[in-house]
């Protein structure tokens, strides 16, 4: 897992109902319904979690981009375009 110094990133539970990321102190829930990549996806590939820069993670396994705001407000990213 590749992380920043300054901004250490870690996956710290996987459940039935999402995954828990801890940033800066902090842990954010990613509900499945929320983010639907990270279901059936293998441990070590949501494991492997990097913070390239601040309050954007990115899961090179998987590919998938995401931001602080997108975690806490995923009503404002919608997953399918209108």
């Amino acid at each position: 897992m590749i992380t920043s110094t300054k901004h250490k990133t870690e996956v710290t539970n996987i459940s039935s109902h999402g995954i828990w990321l801890f940033y800066e102190r902090k842990e954010y829930f990613l509900p499945y319904s929320e983010f639907p990549w990270f279901k059936d996806a293998k441990v070590q590939h949501i494991l492997n979690v990097e913070t390239p820069s601040e309050n954007h993670f990115f899961w090179p396994d998987l590919d998938i981009d995401l931001s602080l705001d997108s975690i806490n407000n995923p009503g404002k990213y919608p997953l399918v375009a209108s």
